[in-house]
């Protein structure tokens, strides 16, 4: 038996060798914390070194780590290889969605710099909440555990929460609050319910290992029909309700449309972007746990839940579009545009699912390249989303400083006052609908691409997605256009302010802007990268 001391040295020797080395963005992010939490200490010593400055220094600190990181990986083709005992896993997958975090992170406190969204006294507080919350999408991005699992959500959602009541004295923003705060601690008590359930049926809480254990349960023991199987896919669908209310999925997107109008669009931004890219990265890994090396031991059991995916992203993306036709308030209107949007990455996983566990059935199809196209498509989209996303938000938070209002009829002629922002809104607004050639298009050609390959050879399901998703894209042009058209063909209210915009802004929100041209004129480089990045996680 070994003895404590020889398991004390072993876990220190992991930990000083292996696993700082890997965590090493995630430390950069603490290191800024802790030095925010000092300067707060002292007082005056933000005097001369204003909160964003630290924030921003740490964030780009962390940008650098990843991207050493991720270049490491692919240039030296390092199998991945878990860390802090297994609760953590460093591979290509991680490194590319920890990178997205951290180059977000950047820009959105660039955002916040230019919108004045915390002052100098609250900033400290406001910075440490958003770079706690970057460190728990971090590690949600790394879990191969449970245990991370849950941490890494947790992380992420708790800061989150007190962003969105930072509006001192907005009714609006403390009922938000309130409401993403109850409905969070319910999605999180049921998701902590469903993992008790699964690891304690399954007999382990690590994701490498639990399709094997599922094999027993699902293929050796009976199937589904059973009381173990019945359990088990209880206690899956319970996980998953989690992760779609993280990821503001239909029915369990109630919360999201009063957050974002009660929050600051800096935090509406935030929450939009590098939530749903951490929760989508934790479901692609918690659904290849579930199917594993070995799909055919239970392959009902894995597409059926595929299938169910396929359904809620059918339903999400249509609701998310028409509801919102009706919307006056553009931060509302883009809450929707988000749940249409996580409908369509929801799209990819449900490919993902159903073609590894029904497409070793078809004869002279190529299952991993299937799965990696499915995989490709979500990197690509999360990718260029960051920047159409980010850049919609910008414009609202950074006209709202000009007008006012954040309602649609505020932003009346404003494409005459300020045409360099007003302009950045078109590209952006034009991506998210999926017009060529930009980021956006291509991004909706790669799903809709791996869904057509899997409909044609697997399953006449993804027929169904894929004609949803093309007209939810037709669709979606009629409510984007209604903003674009009051910035441009109707009339300033009699009462509206002159909006003059700073030539720092129009560089920040061309900054924001070009990327999503560029991506869909070059989609090369970004489709190589995302590529080689699923070849490693579906070898």
């Amino acid at each position: 038996m070994t003895s404590f001391g020889t398991l004390l040295n072993n876990l220190i020797n992991d930990t000083v060798q292996t696993s700082l080395c890997h965590f090493a963005p995630e430390l950069a992010l603490s290191a800024t914390i802790i030095l925010l939490l000092l300067l707060r200490l002292f007082g005056s010593a933000d005097r001369w070194i204003p909160p964003y400055f630290t924030t921003l220094v740490g964030a780009l600190v962390a940008l650098g780590f990843c991207g050493t990181q991720l270049l490491d990986l692919l240039n030296s083709s390092k199998e991945p290889e878990p860390f802090f005992t297994g609760l953590l896993v460093f591979d290509h997958f991680g490194a590319f969605v920890r990178g997205l975090l951290a180059l977000f992170l950047v820009l959105v406190v660039a955002l916040t710099v230019l919108t004045g969204i915390p002052d100098r006294e609250d900033g400290p507080d406001f910075y440490t909440l958003m770079l706690g919350s970057t460190i728990g999408m971090m590690i949600m991005a790394s879990a191969n555990h449970m245990l991370m699992f849950f941490v890494g959500i947790e992380m992420a959602s708790v800061p989150g929460y007190a962003m969105v009541a930072f509006l001192k004295g907005n009714r609006k923003s403390s009922e938000a609050a309130f409401k993403y705060v109850v409905y969070g601690a319910g999605a999180a008590g049921v998701m902590l319910y469903g993992i008790s359930l699964l690891t304690g049926i399954l007999g382990t809480a690590s994701l490498p290992e639990m399709a094997n254990h599922l094999a027993i349960v699902l293929g050796d023991a009976g199937g589904a029909g059973t009381a173990e199987g019945r359990t088990v896919l209880l206690a899956v669908l319970m996980v998953l309700i989690g992760l779609a209310f993280k990821l503001s999925l239909v029915p369990f997107h109630f919360w999201c449309p009063d957050v974002f109008e009660g929050a600051s669009a800096e935090v509406a931004a935030f929450l939009s972007v590098a939530s749903k890219g951490a929760a989508f990265a934790l479901l692609v890994r918690f659904c290849l746990a579930l199917v594993g090396n070995n799909p055919d031991a239970y392959p009902d059991f894995t597409t059926g839940i595929g299938l169910g995916l396929g359904a809620i992203a059918a339903v999400t993306v249509t609701f998310g579009n028409l509801a919102a036709y009706s919307q006056t308030n553009v931060k509302r209107l883009l809450a929707y545009s988000t749940i249409a949007h996580a409908g369509f990455m929801l799209m990819a996983v449900s490919a993902l699912m159903v073609v590894m566990s029904k497409g070793s059935s078809v004869k002279g199809f190529d299952v991993a390249e299937a799965s990696r196209m499915c995989v490709e498509g979500l990197l690509f989209y999360l990718f260029v989303y960051l920047f159409m996303n980010l850049g919609a938000f910008a414009v609202v938070a950074l006209l709202r400083n000009q007008t006012f209002s954040e309602e649609i009829d505020s932003f009346n002629g404003v494409g005459w006052q300020a045409p360099a922002l007003c302009s950045c809104m078109v590209l952006c607004i034009f991506s998210l609908v999926g017009l060529p050639p930009l980021g956006g298009f291509w991004g909706k050609l790669v799903i809709f691409m791996s869904l057509f390959n899997i409909a044609s050879n697997v399953h006449w399901f993804m027929w169904v997605l894929l004609v949803v998703g093309g007209a939810n894209t037709v669709f979606s042009l009629f409510y984007y256009i209604r903003i674009l058209k009051a910035m441009f063909m109707k009339e300033p209210l009699e009462d509206a302010r002159t909006v003059e915009v700073p030539s720092t802004i129009g560089n920040y929100t061309l900054l924001i802007a070009l990327p999503v041209l560029l991506l869909g004129l070059f989609p090369t480089w970004t489709t190589s990268l995302a590529h080689g990045v699923a070849t490693w996680l579906i070898p």
